[in-house]
């Protein structure tokens, strides 16, 4: 459902590249700056509407493997590392902590897809501008970095996107598990689908928030053309990625596709937990 957001918020992302303008490439063919409705309505309109969901089979591969790592390492860091205390009352200190953690180690694990699934996504902006398409599909975008690059090909740009995702899960997880047990301890709330949905809002915004600058981070190492040792050629590090974006484009820049970004998050974590929650229910397990 949210994913042509995602689409719309990594094209915006990669929009105005400083280092690209620098170096020469495209700058001939420089497009004046699209907003969000303009760069989706961009899309439909010149790479059909299908490819809004261009690069989804990845994202759905992603969230398998980032999803099931993050949650399962959460509740073991809070009931068996950090200790949650009897009365379910637990540190924020605590949250952030196992927040973070699980999210870096959720994401470490699927970096790769997430990778094939930024390169795939920019696939309909390289044939309207005259450059061949780098992909068949997935599997191939799989093969293709795999032997460009090596084993260590699948996990460029892995640096910013564990950053990003401890910042993201700082926002998500330690908000939603922090909001839900202080409304169920301090208001008349009970543990039902509003608590869940309230909940999820909050840590929604506070995600989106905290995780945009890391994001357009990784989005751009991510994209950046590498050589044959699978270096890029635009940036050295993520610190350089950041530093040459404010620089060249200005603080607010580490917040293009901020709109997309929220508006796509703020939904997602409200159906994740909802969903999540209710599947723990029926399944027998305690609420989380």
């Amino acid at each position: 459902v949210t994913f042509p957001l995602d689409l719309t918020k990594t094209r915006l992302q990669i929009q105005g590249e400083a280092a690209v303008r620098r170096d020469g490439a495209a700058a001939s063919q420089e497009a004046p700056y699209r907003g969000m409705l303009r760069t989706a309505a961009g899309i439909v309109q010149e790479e059909g509407l299908g490819k809004l969901w261009q690069g989804a089979t990845p994202a759905v591969y992603r969230h398998i493997v980032y999803s099931g790592v993050r949650m399962v390492a959460y509740e073991h860091l809070r009931d068996s590392v950090l200790c949650r205390a009897e009365d379910k009352t637990f540190p924020l200190w605590k949250a952030v902590v196992g927040g973070m953690s699980a999210g870096a180690i959720g994401q470490f694990f699927a970096s790769p897809t997430d990778l094939v699934k930024v390169q795939m996504q920019m696939e309909g902006k390289r044939k309207l501008e005259g450059k061949p398409l780098r992909f068949r599909g997935v599997h191939h975008a799989f093969l293709k970095i795999l032997s460009e690059g090596g084993i260590r090909g699948l996990w460029a740009g892995w640096v910013p996107n564990v950053q990003r995702a401890a910042l993201v899960n700082m926002g998500d997880l330690t908000t939603y598990d922090t909001v839900k047990h202080f409304l169920l301890l301090n208001t008349p709330l009970v543990d039902n689908s509003v608590t869940h949905s309230v909940s999820s809002v909050c840590s929604g915004l506070v995600a989106a928030v905290l995780g945009t600058p890391a994001d357009v981070v990784k989005t751009r190492i991510m994209n950046q053309p590498r050589d044959k040792q699978g270096r890029g050629l635009l940036y050295k590090s993520s610190m350089d990625c950041l530093i040459q974006t404010v620089q060249g484009e200005g603080f607010m820049s580490l917040y293009k596709g901020f709109i997309p970004t929220w508006m796509r998050m703020a939904p997602w974590s409200l159906v994740f937990w909802l969903t999540y929650e209710q599947i723990r229910r029926i399944c027998g397990v305690s609420s989380f």
